[in-house]
């Protein structure tokens, strides 16, 4: 399983990018890909194609309308892992002995 984090925005469409990057929450939320949101990018957890694909479709439906875009992604692959979406963030509440600001 791979948990891919990625942010992108278009860069030709002025300092609010927020309808943009909505469209790309949409594609991510009708994909059936288990994500969660967060202030700098949004966070992915599936099969390597499976994320994959997801982030190309944001790319195409940004790209239709959008003449500069920046992309970042960071991906982390772990053999036989799922579920790391959550257990990743309950492991380091568990050594802190208390929840994260979320």
């Amino acid at each position: 399983m791979v948990l891919l984090e990625f942010s992108m925005s278009p860069m030709d469409k002025g300092e609010s990018v927020s309808p943009f990057v909505s469209r790309s929450l949409k594609i991510i939320d009708e994909s059936g890909v288990n994500y969660k949101l967060n202030p700098m990018g949004t966070v992915l957890e599936g099969e390597w194609d499976e994320v994959m694909d997801v982030v190309k479709k944001c790319y195409e439906k940004m790209s239709s309308d959008c003449n500069r875009i920046t992309c970042g992604i960071k991906i982390d692959y772990r053999k036989g892992k799922s579920g790391r979406l959550d257990s990743k963030m309950a492991s380091i509440e568990s050594h802190l002995g208390k929840e994260v600001k979320k």
